[in-house]
């Protein structure tokens, strides 16, 4: 039998290092660090802040006040950080900026091609999508998808899929598409296009999939996402962009949150939707992570809904996304670069 003193003490330890680990998580999030460790458990950091308060529970059980006191402070800054995410408006982002015609794009990571092609379709069709960004595409993956009919629900296409191991990306939309470009420099397929929506300059749409972290060297990772903030950057002039896609990366990160600059926002963040985490998906327990992200820039998104890719080991995502139009007011960055501290809301 263990006796009450050693229990106390078992239970003190153990609450110190859910506490612990809590804390870790927020470290890690507020830096750029290029190592594995620091960077995985930056994107922990929501999971890593309810095992604090798990350990908050255990301490006051003990009667440990010290140490619950410790973990409830982790716990607040955390609250204090993500709660806003949560709050549509919080972003600083004025759905009033954007008159222009809304369209709906769907993000779709297919998993090396083995999502099913014919739920896939029915999703696009049922869900009115007019632009698909699609990850992880295989030719045969390609092909069914085609043979699904998703040829006839979105006709121009950009297709990058001569690669067996899921390293292909395509672009599908109801509107033309233009001056499309494989970006170089990547593990994987990383796409842009003009997309013609009818307005005097095309949508500048960027379709991404860095290297996973935790598969890949931290520092391909993160030299990858820069890239992709290059990217971005190019097109900070531009009226209308949408960047969509599986980052390899969450809200959570620092590497992340530093894409949030010049004018350029979370669509989750702008309608208050939270971190919405997209995998792992199709597993007992539910997703712990939100890597499936939409980002827009003079474009507004009005919603965004989580849904079930069959086959994927991701969610997608869809999105209503309201352009800018002729006279609306030039996009600006919201208060503060993402990457700094804003005056609504900490910095991580």
């Amino acid at each position: 039998m263990i006796d009450h003193r050693t229990a106390r003490n078992m239970a003190r330890v153990f609450a110190a290092a859910c506490g612990a680990l809590g804390a870790a998580g927020l470290v890690a999030s507020m830096i750029a660090v290029d190592r594995r460790i620091p960077v995985l458990l930056a994107a922990m950091t929501p999971t890593l802040l309810v095992i604090a308060l798990g350990g908050a529970v255990v301490a006051a059980v003990a009667r440990e006040w010290a140490v619950q006191a410790a973990c409830l402070t982790v716990c607040a800054v955390g609250a204090a950080v993500l709660a806003p995410l949560y709050i549509p408006g919080a972003s600083g982002i004025d759905p009033a900026d954007a008159t222009g015609p809304t369209v709906r794009l769907m993000q779709a990571n297919i998993k090396v091609g083995q999502a099913d092609p014919v739920n896939l379709v029915e999703t696009v069709r049922d869900r009115e999508v007019d632009i698909l960004t699609v990850q992880e595409i295989t030719d045969e993956s390609a092909e069914a998808l085609r043979a699904a009919g998703l040829g006839e629900l979105l006709p121009h296409q950009f297709v990058v899929s001569d690669s067996p191991d899921g390293l292909g990306g395509a672009i599908y939309s109801r509107f033309p598409l233009s001056n499309t470009r494989h970006l170089a420099g990547y593990l994987s397929a990383n796409l842009t296009a003009d997309v013609d929506v009818g307005l005097e300059e095309p949508l500048a749409l960027v379709a991404v999939h860095p290297a996973p972290a935790f598969l890949f060297p931290a520092k391909m990772w993160a030299e990858e996402l820069r890239g992709v903030r290059d990217e971005m950057a190019a097109n900070t002039l531009r009226d209308n962009v949408v960047v969509s896609g599986d980052f390899n990366a969450s809200y959570p990160q620092r590497q992340y949150r530093d894409l949030l600059a010049n004018g350029y926002a979370d669509a989750a963040d702008q309608v208050g939707a939270g971190l919405v985490p997209t995998m792992p998906a199709n597993r007992w327990f539910p997703a712990v992570t939100g890597i499936d992200r939409i980002i827009t820039k003079g474009a507004v998104a009005t919603s965004l809904d989580r849904i079930e890719i069959v086959g994927s080991d991701h969610h997608g995502l869809v999105a209503d996304i309201r352009l800018r139009g002729p006279g609306d007011p030039t996009a600006v960055a919201p208060p503060g670069d993402r990457a700094a501290a804003q005056p609504n809301r900490p910095e991580m």
